[in-house]
């Protein structure tokens, strides 16, 4: 079950102290205490620390901030890791192992790390998750840059922003028809493509956002398919709703990992059956197309932030 809420003043007061921590741990170091942009590794994903440049890291375990719950998941470290990127040396703090819904936390601590970003001057959020490829033709290894999502627990009443209204971040009602940037979209695309030549498929679309833990059923992958879900994962969504809660620009990149299998099950009729483990996901099998493909997203992300 996940954990109880706390009062507005109380989380302000444990977000005071998340961020006297950390500006604490980084005061030998006033180029990374203001970082401009936070980057959320997805499962596999946290390789996309190796592009801070080696001498600049400064790494701060979960366990040393105050509010921080602990990773569980294979794939995810649990530690911030700031430091610069890119010729121009931006200062980032990169989180490799985010917290799920899933795992029994409360919205209120899996997005607790979005909030401090914003207490620390980030203006700027980059999500990347792995995720089922739903529409038609997407395989493992593709890319979709997130351009709208849909939050399915969202719309049973379990939603970030459920509960008080944190005045201090954003109001009561936040309009999501633009939580995607248009203009880090593009970015992320001419860099991708005109700039580095990436030869990977690179698709935008739609991400369904469900709890989890269980990979769906093939009926479940249909009727995402009918909601017009292009792909579907168990993160991302609660981070950048509360991102632009704060009023931070989002980012987000799905690295397909697997194909949602859609069509019905074999038949006990059928005399000659197909295998019904034909083609099911597993962790693992996320894990490895991630890493296939971490080496392309690192390098466009490289390019990209080195703008911002």
């Amino acid at each position: 079950m996940a954990s109880e809420t706390i009062s507005p003043v109380d989380y302000m007061k444990l977000l005071d102290e998340a961020s006297s921590t950390v500006k604490g741990l980084l005061k030998d170091h006033p180029e990374l205490s203001q970082p401009r942009v936070m980057i959320i590794c997805g499962s596999g994903l946290g390789g996309i620390a190796e592009i801070l440049h080696p001498e600049s890291k400064v790494e701060v375990t979960y366990d040393k901030i105050p509010g921080f719950r602990v990773s569980t998941v294979p794939g995810h470290a649990g530690k911030l890791i700031f430091g610069l990127i890119g010729s121009n040396k931006v200062p980032v703090m990169c989180m490799v192992g985010r917290l799920h819904f899933y795992e029994g936390y409360s919205f209120q601590e899996t997005t607790f790390p979005v909030r401090l970003a914003k207490q620390l001057n980030v203006e700027t959020l980059i999500v990347t998750n792995a995720a089922g490829g739903v529409r038609s033709g997407f395989k493992p290894g593709d890319l979709m840059i997130i351009n709208d999502h849909i939050n399915f627990p969202g719309l049973a009443g379990f939603h970030p922003l459920r509960g008080p209204n944190l005045e201090e971040f954003g109001p009561r009602f936040q309009p999501l028809s633009d939580a995607y940037d248009f203009e880090l979209r593009k970015l992320f695309f001419t860099k991708a493509k005109k700039e580095l030549g990436i030869s990977r498929c690179i698709y935008e679309g739609t991400y369904l956002f469900a709890a989890g833990p269980t990979f769906e059923t093939r009926a479940e992958v249909r009727m995402i398919r009918n909601l017009g879900g292009d792909a579907v994962g168990m993160s991302t969504v609660p981070e950048v709703i509360v991102a632009r809660h704060s009023g931070l620009r989002v980012l987000a990149l799905s690295l397909i990992t697997n194909t949602g299998l859609g069509e019905e099950p074999p038949s006990a009729f059928d005399e000659n059956p197909r295998k019904l483990d034909e083609g099911m996901a597993s962790h693992d099998e996320v894990l490895e197309s991630a890493n296939e493909a971490s080496k392309d997203v690192q390098k466009i992300f490289e390019a990209t932030i080195n703008e911002l």
